[in-house]
């Protein structure tokens, strides 16, 4: 007899039993995974699922233009000027509501911005183009690529004219900051006006007819690509805490001016980018057409669209540029009936009227959670 007694040689079957059933499961149970025995199994990703959806939505957007661009020749040209006046819309709308909507700045100069790009851009295509393409101005690719160069040479432009603009005025708010945009985009209109190099009064004439619908959507996506991952990132918050409280950012140590000024720099880039798709799409451009009523119409597409709000300002940019299209038929009373209609949407809807919020009330919120 063994030291166990006769109640452990009872169990010793059941305790066999028990340690072939666990053998098998050993057996037949998946390798473990290098995180341990509760880590998960590893999942094995195609290549296009680690590009993040930002970026692929880019570059989504960039074959869908491709694509138009390819049967635009079978597009009505007058729906084909029409949707090039909303993607340059869009680009002056979003790019503005990175400074008014994202961090709270209030600038009436987005205009000046657009009028350094596109005086540049169309001063590069006019004056550098014949030297370096020739006389035959070259093939579909190299009058692409030039072009690219040439609305690039814009932005840039009017970035740097933000940042000489932003670096005294910024540190200024509200109605003075205002003022000072305000007087900025009346200073470049003058000097415009008065450059002749530039075609003075009478602008500038015969500009290459480079812009196609294909540019217009790229940048269009790449405006609400960069604005959206620029305010969703890690850096971008402090934009939204320069918009909710200034006193309160700087005394954690954020330093609200240079914000500012980079929000402004960069609305600046994508403002003479516009420019620049404008007057190569419009072949000619005078100063008249960047004054005064051109910076408060993108400010109502901001406001319209509501305030740091991305999809908002891009579907009233679209309105306020059909609307004047709609409304041509009664051409004397058009711009009466425009005016009317946006007071009315001021009125009803002062918080933007796409500015909808799809968050539960506290009610609702309160009455679904459940008592202990």
């Amino acid at each position: 007899m063994s030291a166990e007694g006769p109640e452990a040689n009872d169990q010793r079957p059941l305790r066999q039993a028990q340690g072939l059933a666990q053998a098998k499961r050993v057996e037949t149970a998946e390798p473990a995974s290098p995180g341990g025995s509760n880590a998960k199994p590893s999942v094995v990703r195609g290549p296009w699922s680690v590009v993040p959806a930002p970026h692929a939505a880019l570059l989504a957007a960039i074959a869908v233009a491709y694509g138009i661009s390819h049967f635009s020749d079978q597009i009505d040209p007058y729906h084909l000027d029409v949707l090039t006046g909303i993607g340059i819309n869009i680009i002056l709308a979003v790019s503005l509501n990175l400074v008014n909507g994202y961090t709270g700045q209030f600038s009436l100069g987005h205009a000046g911005f657009m009028s350094v790009g596109a005086y540049f851009s169309a001063a590069v295509s006019l004056f550098l183009a014949p030297s370096i393409l020739g006389e035959s101005g070259g093939n579909a690719w190299q009058q692409g690529g030039f072009f690219l160069v040439a609305l690039c040479a814009g932005g840039l432009c009017a970035a740097l004219a933000g940042l000489l603009v932003g670096v005294p005025s910024l540190r200024l708010k509200g109605d003075y900051l205002a003022l000072v945009t305000l007087g900025f985009g009346e200073i470049i209109r003058v000097i415009f006006q008065n450059v002749e190099k530039l075609g003075g009064a009478l602008g500038l004439n015969g500009i290459p007819a480079f812009t196609t619908i294909f540019w217009v959507i790229s940048f269009v996506a790449l405006t609400v690509f960069v604005v959206n991952c620029l305010v969703n990132s890690t850096y971008g918050r402090g934009f939204l805490a320069t918009h909710d409280d200034e006193v309160a950012s700087e005394a954690v140590g954020l330093n609200t001016t240079r914000y500012k000024i980079v929000a402004f720099v960069i609305g600046a880039f994508f403002a003479g980018i516009a420019g620049g798709l404008y007057g190569h799409f419009k072949l000619t451009i005078t100063p008249t057409g960047f004054d005064f009523t051109k910076s408060i119409e993108i400010v109502v597409m901001v406001i319209l669209g509501g305030m740091g709000n991305t999809l908002g300002v891009i579907l009233a940019a679209i309105l306020l540029t059909l609307l004047p299209e709609l409304l041509r038929p009664i051409a004397e009373f058009r711009m009466i009936i425009y005016s009317f209609l946006l007071i009315v949407l001021m009125l009803v809807r002062p918080q933007g009227l796409f500015n909808f919020s799809f968050r539960p009330s506290r009610q609702k919120s309160a009455a679904a959670t459940p008592t202990a």
